[in-house]
C-alpha cells in the first residue's frame, strides 16, 4: 500500500488503489497524467485548491469532492461532476469509501472551524488512510483511527515537526508520512526532526525528497 502513495508538494498526494486513482489537494504538479478518478480538496487556499493543477490530472469522468462551503469557488475547476461534503460525515462514491474529519486551527486564524473544511479518512484496500489537511493538534484528529496518517509538519499554518510528531504518537498509526513542508513553508530537514520525535513503534516514511 505504501508504495502506491505519492506526495508531491505541500499537501499534494496521489493514491493508486482498487477504488481508482485518488488525488488530494493537487498543487504544482510537474506532469500532466490525466489519470484522476477522484480529486478531494481539503479547503480553498491556493496551495490546496488549484484549478490549474486539477486541469493537469482530470479526465472526462473525474469526480471533484469539496467541502460544502467552497462549492461556488469549486466551479472554477472545469470538471463535469462536483460532490460536496461536510465535516464529520461518511460517504460512498462509486468504489471510494471515506469519512470527513473537521480541519481547523486552534491557536491560529488561518483555518477557522466555522469554515467547515475537511480532512479525510479514506478506506482503501483494507487500510484506513488519514489525510489531515492544515490542522493543529485538534481533538478530532487525536480521535482518528487509521493505519496510515499523513500529517502536516511545516509550521506557520499547521503543526510543526515536533507537534506533528506528538499528534502522530497520540493517533498511533502503523505508518506516518509527513506532508506540507519544503515548499511554501517548512524546510526539507523538518522531516528528519519529525522522524526523530515519532515513537519507534510507528514507521515513518518520508515521501518528499
Amino acid at each position: 500500500m505504501i508504495d502506491n502513495i505519492d506526495v508531491f508538494k505541500q499537501n499534494s498526494i496521489r493514491i493508486k488503489s482498487g477504488a481508482g486513482v485518488i488525488y488530494i489537494d493537487p498543487f504544482k504538479m510537474d506532469e500532466e497524467p490525466h489519470d484522476a478518478d477522484f480529486i478531494l480538496i481539503t479547503h480553498d487556499h491556493y496551495d490546496h485548491f488549484s484549478p490549474e493543477d486539477i486541469d493537469k490530472i482530470k479526465k472526462d469522468d473525474t469526480v471533484l469532492i469539496v467541502p460544502e462551503k467552497m462549492l461556488a469557488k469549486a466551479q472554477k475547476a472545469d470538471v463535469k461532476e462536483i460532490e460536496t461534503v461536510k465535516p464529520g460525515t461518511y460517504h460512498e462514491l462509486g468504489d471510494l469509501e471515506f469519512e470527513t474529519i473537521p480541519m481547523y486551527n486552534i491557536l491560529k486564524p488561518f483555518h477557522p472551524k466555522t469554515a467547515g473544511w475537511c480532512g479525510y479518512v479514506l478506506k482503501i484496500d483494507g487500510k484506513r488512510i488519514y489525510v489531515a489537511g492544515d490542522i493543529d493538534a485538534i481533538k478530532e484528529a487525536k480521535e482518528v483511527i487509521c493505519d496510515i496518517a499523513l500529517i502536516p509538519i511545516g509550521g506557520t499554518y499547521t503543526t510543526d515537526a515536533k507537534k506533528g510528531a506528538d499528534l502522530v504518537n497520540e493517533i498511533n498509526p502503523e505508518i506516518a508520512i509527513p506532508v506540507h513542508y519544503g515548499c511554501e513553508v517548512g524546510k526539507l530537514s523538518d522531516a528528519e526532526v519529525f522522524k526523530a520525535n515519532v515513537k519507534d513503534t510507528i514507521k515513518v516514511v518520508i515521501k518528499i525528497k
